[in-house]
């Protein structure tokens, strides 16, 4: 194509995409008039209205959100169709609802990313924009037919590969190449497991696979929502513009400490109690713990009641615990059970005392009576209270597992790791939440608060309906200023109950909202990101939170680092879901450029010999580089390289131990990406063994495009393929 006809080529698509941009727009205004209706009312029912509001609400993000890279390429096919393929499906009401921009999950725009010059699908060309805002910057073809590749159909690839990072992760919707997705279309309804080493993608693609699975399953999906788990806070700020980029907006992002809501994690477990707290072991300590606080009395217990004294023996107290526990229930629940029974025992007694010489059990109605009166008695009294307060008090999970972290005695009586025992029983670590959250079910609730709460809302909506008939009976007003004034028409005021609805608060969260604050929330999907870090315990939780098991759990072996970790994906998920699981792997680095990756390579050898690193698709043209600095010249060294990356573009990170000023840790940066990356005294990371050699390959590896080491002792064996250089910014 000449100059001339290149040119006339981009102003007309120039003009078709900015007529997608207009019918956006359009399209946009149409859905904030029929919100801001919504918010007005219109005669619904409350909950008809919540519902309205949401999903015009959903709608508007989802619009919004859709402004960047609107349109980002072409389909000419072989019998003269053409497509243009997008963020969003746009549909020409005018004509039938014909497409104007395919949606890119939608099965026709699979070929954007799937043909090639041997299997071109029926394509004649593939043409991919490049954009700035809403202006078409360029474009490129591929011409299919002739079994061979156009070399322009990598520009797009290269370019968004090469660009300087931003704050956070970008959507590669504009360029998905074909292994990444094939795994985003996967048709699989259990877990799908993607592997991949740093800079494969894998991150990405799963992200990309939930919007595809809301696009094609959304009605079984989206009212229930998707959770991604991730390693940390910084990830899950790393990942955060993904989905909604992507139009998709009810998915609760939290780390492994976030599954018990309200939960503040401020402690870090030693490695041999994090690998106790993450076996399954530990459900025998938990259920020990529990058993260990249902006591019997070492002397029995007087209850003084008006006529007599009774007295909680521990032969009492033995049979109502063994029926306690009989019962199958959890151990707070399991109290009704255990009360009841010291209640039948004591009446007993306590009748056949009072009633000795006049009463037999012949005389039923006055036996009755008489034990009617006592349980009403006991009921009352607050020494019974007490007692069985003590031999069955009402737990908490948090007061179950503080107690027990503080107590030997309470570690040996459950059988648990002495590594458990710590000095502050609620200073709370990652590895405490599944345990938290097992013993919720473990105790289950305590039914006497549960009772009390239904007393209080009951006499609240009690109290709701006589205010509002009260102000039926006093309410003057007109019909327009009801209108005006309650947002109410008095034709909808046809018995007090419709008025009381329309003052009842209503919970107008949105559903990531909603889910988060929710221990018990189900999902649909789950996402889960590092997965190669979630102990047994771990995924308990996790299963939990799905019953359906519908997972993408994402990962590398190779990097794990923590102690109660994965080593198999096999030993993790065939007890859940035996025969319900694939795995797929990612073995082409978009991220980490050749150079970097031969340095990362030598670590990865030394401590996972059995594991090809991913190829990378790309030079940077900078050679890595280390420098060894006296302890004095450290903050310097690491000075000087912040100010000489202050004045490039895209970003940058200083990783190390986490006692050297200004260094973020490496687990702090796992599923990060920085344009450059130095890494302080790599030798102090390697030594903590295993672990350490697989937090200094996650360290090497979160860069783009430029690495330098600093080291005070002799550089490592592993990373003697460095270039050692004299000053600290040699790398320009």
């Amino acid at each position: 194509m000449t100059d001339q006809g290149h040119h006339e080529e981009w102003r007309a698509e120039q003009r078709y995409v900015g007529g997608l941009y207009a019918r956006l727009d359009a399209e946009r205004a149409r859905a904030r008039r029929a919100y801001r209706a919504a918010l007005r009312g219109d005669g619904e029912s409350p909950m008809d209205r919540d519902v309205r509001i949401r999903a015009l609400a959903s709608q508007v993000r989802r619009l919004e959100v859709a402004d960047s890279g609107l349109c980002f390429g072409r389909l000419d096919t072989e019998s003269g169709e053409r497509h243009y393929v997008g963020r969003i499906g746009i549909l020409d009401e005018d004509d039938d609802y014909a497409p104007l921009l395919l949606d890119w999950r939608a099965p026709a725009a699979r070929p954007f990313y799937t043909a090639t010059a041997a299997h071109p699908e029926e394509l004649r060309r593939r043409r991919r924009f490049r954009t700035h805002g809403r202006r078409l910057v360029d474009f490129s073809d591929e011409h299919f037919g002739d079994l061979r590749e156009d070399a322009g159909g990598d520009e797009a690839l290269l370019a968004a590969v090469n660009a300087p990072r931003g704050a956070g992760m970008r959507d590669i919707v504009a360029t998905i190449q074909a292994e990444q997705d094939e795994i985003i279309r996967l048709e699989h309804p259990g877990v799908t497991v993607i592997e991949g080493g740093p800079g494969t993608g894998k991150t990405v693609v799963a992200l990309h696979r939930v919007a595809y699975l809301l696009y094609t399953q959304r009605e079984r999906i989206a009212r229930h929502g998707v959770l991604v788990v991730g390693p940390n806070p910084a990830f899950l700020d790393h990942i955060g513009r993904v989905l909604p980029a992507l139009g998709e907006t009810d998915v609760v992002v939290a780390t492994p400490g976030d599954l018990v809501p309200g939960l503040s994690v401020t402690a870090e477990d030693t490695p041999a109690a994090a690998r106790a707290k993450g076996s399954l072991a530990i459900l025998d300590v938990l259920a020990g713990a529990v058993a260990d606080r249902q006591q019997l009395p070492d002397e029995p217990l007087d209850i003084e009641l008006q006529d007599l004294t009774v007295r909680i023996d521990a032969a009492t107290a033995q049979w109502a615990r063994e029926e306690a526990r009989a019962s199958g229930r959890p151990h707070n629940e399991a109290r009704e059970v255990f009360r009841e029974i010291v209640v039948y025992v004591l009446t007993e007694r306590a009748i056949g005392r009072i009633g000795r010489g006049w009463l037999t059990r012949d005389d039923r109605t006055a036996w009755e009576q008489m034990r009617a009166e006592l349980i009403d008695e006991l009921a009352e009294h607050e020494g019974f209270a007490a007692a069985i307060d003590a031999l069955w008090p009402v737990l908490t999970p948090r007061d179950v597992l503080a107690t027990l972290y503080t107590s030997p005695e309470r570690l040996r009586a459950a059988g648990a790791d002495p590594a458990l025992l710590r000095a502050v029983g609620d200073a709370w670590t990652v590895s405490d939440v599944p345990l938290l959250d097992e013993l919720v079910d473990l105790l289950g609730r305590d039914p006497a608060a549960a009772r009390a709460q239904e007393r209080r809302v009951t006499a609240e909506e009690r109290a709701e309906a006589e205010y509002a008939a009260g102000v039926m009976e006093i309410l003057t007003l007109d019909g327009e200023e009801l209108d005006e004034d309650l947002g109410v028409r008095v034709t909808d005021l046809t018995h007090a109950g419709v008025l009381a609805e329309r003052f009842e608060e209503t919970d107008t969260r949105d559903l990531a909202e909603r889910a988060a604050a929710d221990r018990d929330w189900t999902y649909r999907h789950v996402v889960v990101d590092e997965a190669q870090e979630l102990s047994a315990m771990d995924w308990r939780v996790l299963m939990r939170r799905c019953p359906g098991h519908g997972f993408t759990v994402v990962g590398d072996l190779a990097q794990r680092r923590s102690p109660a970790g994965a080593t198999s994906w096999g030993e993790v998920l065939d007890r859940y879901v035996p025969g319900r699981w694939v795995y797929r792997s990612l073995t082409v680095n978009y991220r980490t450029p050749a150079e970097v990756m031969a340095v990362a390579a030598g670590v990865l050898a030394a401590f996972a010999p059995g594991v090809a690193p991913p190829e990378s698709v790309r030079a940077s043209g900078v050679v890595p580089w280390s420098r060894r600095v006296a302890a004095d010249e450290l903050p310097a060294a690491i000075a000087a390289f912040v100010a000489d990356e202050e004045g490039r573009p895209g970003t940058s990170v200083v990783i190390g131990p986490p006692d050297v000023p200004g260094a973020t840790a490496p687990s702090a940066t796992k599923g990060l990406e920085f344009d450059a990356v130095l890494v302080v005294e790599p030798e102090r990371i390697l030594a903590d063994g295993p672990r350490g050699a697989a937090e200094l390959y996650v360290a090497l590896t979160r860069a783009t495009q430029r690495l330098g080491v600093l080291h005070r002792e002799p550089l490592p064996a592993v990373l003697q393929g460095l270039t050692e250089v004299g000053v600290a910014v040699a790398s320009r």
